[in-house]
């Protein structure tokens, strides 16, 4: 015969069993999210720089010169149309932007993004030796050369995040 005090702290256990599983699925939820937010927060900026790529890859370098933020309504003084070719065109004295025969992944794409103040630092592979890095203006998304070769005033977890975590971001890049 069951006694009066057999069943006591069942409940207890089930709600106990439950929030353990609200916290543990919370914890899953804010990393899966933190995890996707730090993977994809300089997509913008990386679609800007992808377009610029491809044209040049087409040899449209007029589209490419505007992608950099040289339109006619606002040109760049400092930085023509002449600058620009010697730079990014099929005679640029850095090595060629476009290689002949089948395409390599490897040449003329992202190789890293990282945000930086009130911009993004991307890593362009040129060619075989060629490497730039790129700036990225968030406000108005205008490219230019980098500024630095590193972002300034990161602290030692932000490195240490951007050189382990980054590196899932790689394959997004290609």
């Amino acid at each position: 015969m069951p006694g009066y005090l057999d069943h006591y702290g069942a409940g207890e256990e089930k709600r106990n069993k439950l929030i353990k599983r609200g916290v543990v699925s919370l914890a899953v939820l804010a990393i899966v999210v933190g995890l996707s937010w730090y993977l994809l927060k300089n997509r913008h900026q990386e679609a800007v720089v992808r377009n610029f790529i491809g044209d040049i890859h087409r040899g449209d370098l007029q589209a490419a010169y505007r992608d950099w933020g040289c339109a006619p309504p606002a040109s760049c003084t400092a930085y023509d149309y002449s600058k620009f070719l010697r730079d990014w065109g099929p005679a640029t004295p850095a090595g060629a932007v476009n290689s002949d025969g089948p395409p390599d992944t490897g040449v003329l794409g992202l190789t890293d993004s990282e945000s930086c103040n009130n911009g993004v630092l991307l890593t362009v592979q040129v060619n075989r030796t060629r490497t730039e890095k790129l700036w990225v203006d968030k406000a108005n998304d205008n490219i230019s050369f980098a500024p630095y070769p590193i972002c300034p005033h990161k602290s030692p977890f932000a490195i240490m995040i951007h050189r382990t975590v980054g590196r899932l971001r790689k394959p997004l890049l290609k």
